[in-house]
Order: structure tokens, then sequence, then C-alpha cells
């Protein structure tokens, strides 16, 4: 039998956290130096996966399957499409840098063990218990992407709200604009949001998933739509679209979609940059991939029937949430905002169900990851240095930390598109798809592109240029830890941005798969002739 890859990628992590828990409490260097390490080495597995796969061969690669819960026909099933391998590459890339950059988020004067009580004394471990929770997300998205049994993936959909809620509200970050009290309510609060959000989205998806079992007989997603496709397994149409819109309620939630938005800019306000980017870089990134891995695949005649609507929201989400961008005081809630509309990007171009928008879609997913993380990132580590989340607090860094205002910037004209940068290539490839299809609806979310510039060089503009303001005089610039983090992300913002190649190839054999799947096929050019 051959090395089983896939359960190694999610495997490590997994084991990286419990020897990281484990790790006496006095010893909070060497938890952090271990949790790195199983990220890394979790990297290079995730690497000897990417270049194991063939975008030319079969759909699902490097496949595992054996028995499980026999009686309800559940088996522990894995493999990868050309889409699921990139999204296993942004999460093994990003873990290592969210670990540096949190270095000591979680030390105990920071965290406020010494609040705990007896737990204060030497038994409460907040750095390893911190970095612990990190990797077990990793583990438990790692192994989300991969798997295609759909009730092992509803598993770990779920589980993975448990560690997110710890790392929230436990872990929260006190530069915010109120007393330790009211931070520590604030941050309970979010968690909690956070949590009650995706539960109630998770138990509308497991009734969906038990009416998938009724209907079908098992939860193999590869033999569900086999039978599907080939005719011998038909459902209802009122069947069909109730189960469709119990799974994508889920999704919607963990996307976010508007209206199910709004627990967003809580938990990213109130957790730590890194943790802001573990939860919109990678976690949210499994609600826009089971949209076109489950929703379309298992529901193709309820996706295109539940199009028409999903695209409206998505524009809502576009134009809604750079809007709301526009008018934040508060860093993090800005770039949360501004994320909430690149969502509305990325399903757009999912339910556009052309090959150009479903691309774009994938590679925003990614690009997304990188720009969000390099932006948030600098602006945690820029927080850190005043203590506080608000604009008005800031101005004139840019003379006193230039390379930190410069990081800060080009992260900025990621978020915004720039031509030259990553998300440049997936924006446009959305939009083109979308409006070969639905030129209405093209047209419109091309003012979030104007709204995004407009926050994002304001929000530079506010910060980092102008007279240097008394609270900003003593700001450091990057230190070695920090240009660790930034810098690759920032080279391979530039390398995708001028050389999307790798990435184009991997993930459109798949998506052909994925419009095969709903029966669509990219509109013909109407191309009028220029001699009649």
């Amino acid at each position: 039998m051959s090395f089983p890859l896939l359960t190694a990628t999610a495997a490590l992590p997994a084991v990286g956290a419990i020897v990281t828990a484990a790790v006496p409490a006095k010893r909070r260097t060497a938890a952090k130096w271990l949790a790195l390490l199983f990220s890394v080495a979790t990297l290079a597995v995730a690497a000897v996966v990417a270049v194991r796969f063939d975008p030319t061969g079969d759909r699902y690669q490097l496949t595992e399957s054996h028995a499980w819960i026999k009686d309800f026909g559940v088996r522990y099933e894995l493999g990868v499409d050309g889409i699921g391998v990139a999204l296993i590459a942004l999460t093994a890339l990003l873990i290592p840098f969210v670990i540096l950059a949190g270095w000591h988020d979680a030390d105990p004067q920071e965290t406020g063990a010494e609040s705990l009580g007896s737990f204060a004394a030497g038994r409460w471990r907040p750095t390893q218990g911190f970095f612990a929770l990190i990797l077990l997300v990793e583990a438990m998205v790692i192994i989300s992407f991969e798997a295609t049994d759909v009730f092992v993936f509803y598993i770990f959909f779920e589980a993975m709200l448990i560690p997110m809620y710890f790392l929230i509200g436990g872990f929260g970050d006190r530069a915010g604009p109120h007393g330790e009290k009211e931070a520590a309510t604030q941050r309970s609060y979010a968690a909690v949001k956070f949590l009650l959000y995706n539960l109630v989205g998770g138990l509308i998806m497991l009734a969906a998933v038990i009416g998938l079992y009724v209907v079908a007989g098992n939860f193999s997603l590869q033999e569900i739509a086999a039978a599907r496709a080939n005719g011998s397994l038909e459902m209802a149409t009122s069947t069909e679209r109730w189960l469709f819109l119990g799974f994508f309620f889920a999704f919607a939630v963990k996307a976010p979609l508007w209206p199910l938005h709004t627990w967003l800019p809580n938990a990213m306000g109130e957790a730590t940059a890194p943790v802001a980017v573990l939860i919109t870089a990678v976690v949210d990134k499994v609600g826009t991939f089971a949209m076109l891995r489950f929703c379309l695949q298992l529901f193709p005649e309820a996706s295109k029937w539940a199009t028409p609507a999903i695209l409206v929201l998505a524009l809502i989400s576009i134009v809604y949430g750079a809007l709301l961008a526009v008018g934040q005081r508060d860093i993090k809630r800005l770039v949360a905002y501004a994320s909430i509309s690149h969502f509305g990007f990325i399903i757009m171009g999912i339910f556009a169900m052309t090959s150009q928008g479903q691309s774009g879609a994938t590679l925003y997913m990614v690009n997304h990851g990188l720009s969000t993380a390099a932006l948030m990132l600098v602006a945690g580590f820029l927080i850190s240095r005043r203590g506080s989340r608000l604009i008005a607090d800031y101005g004139g860094v840019q003379k006193v930390a230039p390379v930190l205002a410069g990081t800060f910037l080009i992260g900025g004209l990621a978020t915004l598109s720039l031509p030259g940068l990553a998300p440049f290539v997936s924006e446009f490839l959305v939009l083109v798809g979308t409006f070969t299809r639905y030129p209405v609806i093209g047209i419109i979310a091309t003012f979030g592109i104007v709204l995004a510039a407009l926050y994002t060089l304001v929000l530079y503009q506010r910060t980092m240029t102008g007279p240097v303001k008394p609270s900003t005089e003593g700001i450091a610039d990057l230190r070695v830890r920090e240009l660790a983090v930034v810098v690759p992300l920032i080279g391979v913002l530039i390398f995708l941005g001028v050389y999307p190649k790798p990435l184009t190839e991997l993930v459109n054999p798949a998506v052909k798969h994925t419009l095969s799947d709903v029966h669509k096929k990219d509109p013909k050019p109407e191309v009028e002739a220029a001699h009649k």
C-alpha cells in the first residue's frame, strides 16, 4: 500500500498540537519552536502532495479509502483535485507565518494568566495552548479539503469551531478601545457569536447530510456524484433544492456571505492579528471550497436554480462590505469588511458558471489568503507597538518606520488588486467570467473595485502619511522575526501576480470537471462581423 500522504498532511499538525500542549509550563520557548517545526514539516509534506499531483490525471488523486462505520455507510475517504491541492498548499504555507507573527501573543503576562487563580501557579500553560490550538485548526482545515466522504467532511467542518472559539475568546486582542474588563466581555461576545452562527449553520447542514444519506444510501461524494451523472440516482426537484439549501446555508455562514456575515467583524476585531488571519485566510476558505466541491457536484440542478439569488447576495456582499470598510475607524474591522467584499467576488465567480469565473474564484481564495495575511499581520505589528486599533491614533508612521509603512502599502495594494500583484489576476478572471454570462451583475460589481481603492488608500494616508503624531514617535521599524513573516508573503504575491501559470494549470482541469457536473459550458462570444 502506498504511503498515505493525505493522512500524513493532516496528522502532522494534529500530532504537533498534542506534543506542543504537553510541553511543561515553564518551557514556553520550546513549545513555540516545536509548533513552528511541526508547521514547517506539514508544509514540506504539502509540497510533496503538490508535486505528486498530476493536473492532467484523474480528477481525485492520492486517494485513501477505509471502512469506518459500516452500518451507516461511512468510510474514511480522502482525495484531492487541483482546487484542494491549492488550498492545502495555502493553509500549510500560512501557518508557519501565523505562528511566527504570534510568537509573543500568548505569553502569560500578555494573556492575563495571572487572573486565572491557581492555574497561574504553573498548571495553566497559555503559550502551549495557543500554539496547540493553531496546529489543531490547521489539521482540521486540511482534512476538510481532503475529505470525499460527506460525513467525514461534516465532522471536521464542525469540529474546527471549538479550537477557534478558544483562540478568539481566550487569546483575544487587548489593543481595543475598551478597558480590560470591557475588552474581556467583547472577546467573549465575539467568540460566542462566532460559535452560535456557525453551529446553527452546521445543524442545518446536518439535517441535509442525513437527508442525503436517506436518498443516496451512503455518504461517498464520488459514488453519489457518479450515480447522479449516469442517472441511477434520481432526486425529486424539491428534495434536491432543500438539500442544496441545507448545505449552502452552512457554507454561506462560514464564507461569510451577506446577510450571514455579521460574526466576522466581531471575531476579527477581537482576535489577535494572527488569529484573525487564521479566520479569514484559512478557516473561511472551507466554506467557498465546499460550495464548489459539494453544492455543485451533488446538486447540479438546484445550483443552477439558486444561481440568480446567490449572485444578487454576492453582489450585495461586494458593495456593502466595501462601503462599510470605507467608514471604519478600527483597522482590523476595516480589513474584516474588506474580506466580506472579497468573499462576495469569490462566490460570484463560483456561481457565474463559467470556466474563467470559477478559475478566478479558486485563485481568489489563494490570493486573498496571501494578501489578507500580509496586510493583517503588518497591521498587527503596528497595533502591538502603539497599543491601539483606532486609525485616528496614528499618523506619519512612514517617517519613523519606513519598512513597516512600505510593507503595509504593498499589502494594501494587493488588497485592492493592483496589477502586478496576485489578487489582480483572480479578480480580473472573476469579472470576465461574470460579464460573459451576467453582464449587469459584472458591471455593478466593478463598483467594489473603486471602493477598495478608496478604503485602502485612505487607510494608508491616515496612518502612514502626514506629520508624525506624538503617540507614534517611538514606533520601531520591523524586526528580523517580523521581516521573516512579511517578506516571503510579499514575494509570493509579486511572483503569482507576474506569473500565475503554476496555479492556473493546477486548478483549470478541476474547474472543467465542476462545470461538467452542472452541465454548463462557457457562452460563445458574440462577435459582430467587421464586414457585412
